[in-house]
């Protein structure tokens, strides 16, 4: 499956203008491993007898599985295997969107409670996935005095002298309502004022886990070219083995050493998705090395056996043989026809 023509993604060169993509790919793989420990921390949880729900019990399963699949990952991203950078890639950009299908449904459930809180059922069952969990561990949906922002203590005359205690009474204030709906709805949720600023919070660091998904394709993309590049000097230019014009050829098919078994198989499953950004061609310098090869092998078809290329490149040089001498130079035809009698 090949991207529209219309669709280009970024391909970073470098992290951060600062650092390689291999070390790049490296420290955003670091952060994913620690990210999916939590999930191994969630679940001892459940010795302590805390009550998770399906959903959040889900999640952790989810990260204990995933932080498996990294860890065996992971070390091949300095060997640059191409077959496990690739997946490595595909795992990255999977978990991403897991993350994001988490984050939406709490973030959706964290909204209701906010509204049913500030609505006219309050008291009610937490409404979304996991509501149930985040309303008992929330910490305001059920307070024993509603509207009260802060508590100011007054102390009180101590008629006792010898006690040494003083007495003191707690008065709470109320604070400012904020508005209040019916029923609860995801759109009251989210125009509360610190629901606002939760948003911005979580699109910042959206946008930061987007650039580290370019940066892990964009470095599996490199293994695959370099290999992809050291298999083409055994054999023709790059772009010649495919099918497809202006697409090198597939590193997994099976007739090549990485396309055997099940690792070719799920290979050519990957490169089938976003085809054109695996194997296409590009207008930008990253790919003048791809020319240069091209070009290489093109002079050494049009110039001929390289034995005659190497001689006439010495004789130009002046690194050649020395010249016969001048008294043996007539006498040339005559040694050729003695030692053809000789034979």
């Amino acid at each position: 499956m090949a991207l529209p023509s219309f669709i280009r993604l970024p391909r970073p060169r470098t992290f951060l203008y600062l650092m390689s993509l291999r070390t790049g790919t490296e420290l955003i793989t670091l952060s994913l491993l620690l990210n999916k420990i939590s999930g191994f921390y969630g679940l001892l949880a459940l010795l302590t007898g805390f009550h998770l729900s399906s959903f959040q019990l889900s999640m952790y399963i989810y990260s204990l599985l995933a932080l498996g699949a990294v860890a065996y990952l992971a070390p091949y991203i300095r060997s640059q295997s191409p077959f496990h950078c690739l997946a490595l890639s595909f795992v990255y950009a999977l978990d991403s969107l897991v993350n994001a299908a988490y984050t939406a449904a709490f973030g959706v459930t964290w909204f209701l409670v906010v509204s049913q809180h500030l609505s006219d059922q309050k008291g009610g069952k937490a409404p979304g996935p996991g509501g149930t969990t985040v309303d008992d561990t929330a910490g305001f949906t059920s307070p024993t005095y509603d509207n009260i922002s802060h508590v100011d203590v007054k102390p009180q005359p101590n008629s006792d002298i010898t006690s040494g205690g003083q007495e003191a009474v707690t008065v709470g204030r109320p604070g400012e309502m904020a508005g209040q709906a019916a029923e609860p709805s995801l759109g009251h949720g989210v125009l509360q004022p610190e629901s606002i600023n939760s948003l911005i919070v979580i699109c910042a660091l959206w946008a930061i886990r987007l650039y580290f998904i370019l940066i892990v394709l964009s470095y599996a993309r490199y293994v695959l070219r370099q290999h992809i590049a050291a298999m083409s000097r055994a054999s023709t230019a790059i772009h010649t083995g495919s099918k497809s014009q202006g697409l090198a050829e597939d590193p997994f098919s099976p007739h090549l050493v990485e396309g055997k078994g099940w690792k070719g198989k799920l290979g050519r499953m990957m490169i089938r998705v976003g085809k054109s950004y695996w194997l296409g061609r590009d207008d930008s310098d990253d790919d003048a090395w791809l020319e240069i090869g091209e070009a290489r092998f093109r002079r050494k078809e049009a110039e001929g056996p390289p034995g005659v290329v190497e001689r006439e490149r010495r004789r130009r040089s002046g690194t050649g043989p020395p010249p016969p001498m001048p008294q043996l130079a007539g006498q040339g035809q005559y040694l050729r026809v003695q030692e053809a009698e000789a034979r």
